[in-house]
């Protein structure tokens, strides 16, 4: 077991998805290290909820954040840009400190496009200027037509994505690292 933490995010909430996929063949390629998957089925951000006080769910995830070494965002792309329920966790977490702060992060993407995720990516980025974490640059992981690179049992088959994948994870471990 690894000293490290990795806090793997997905944006997308049916357990089959293939960013769940590719977030699991993420956390495998950071090994090794303890790997929690934080729960994103969150409330809807309203002032009016929390002036009635943060919901423990979103405490939790917040708490997760923080104390995380590094954290993988696997996001869909729906409509052009991340689906709302990413959205809507970013929102809550932004409310009462900062956990995101030079924080390690690394971005991937499966989506059906041609572009394997591009536009969400780049809204994800801009989404997040504010926590100021440390996004990596790359390589960047863009997973198109994801049908055709995992296999039956959910691993990512084609070397071309896990090659580039493995050098994204190696390059968070470091950052990690570099952080402890």
């Amino acid at each position: 077991m690894s000293d490290l933490t990795l806090l793997g995010l997905c944006g997308s909430l049916r357990a089959e998805s293939f960013n769940r996929k590719l977030m699991l063949a993420a956390a495998k390629s950071f090994d090794p290290a303890e790997f929690i998957e934080g729960n994103l089925r969150l409330p809807l951000f309203d002032e009016d909820l929390e002036a009635q006080g943060i919901p423990d769910e979103v405490t939790r995830l917040k708490e997760q954040v923080k104390a995380a070494d590094a954290v993988v965002i696997a996001c869909p792309e729906y409509n052009k840009a991340p689906p709302g329920v990413l959205k809507n966790a970013l929102d809550w977490i932004s409310r009462g400190g900062q956990p995101w702060t030079d924080k390690p992060v690394a971005l991937v993407s499966a989506a059906a496009g041609r572009a394997g995720g591009e536009r969400t990516q780049f809204a994800l980025r801009l989404m997040m200027v504010p926590f100021r974490p440390l996004i990596l640059q790359g390589p960047e992981v863009l997973v198109a037509s994801p049908k055709d690179h995992f296999d039956e049992t959910g691993a990512l088959v084609t070397e071309s994505y896990q090659k580039l994948l493995s050098e994204l994870m190696t390059a968070l471990r470091e950052a990690a690292q570099a952080r402890a």
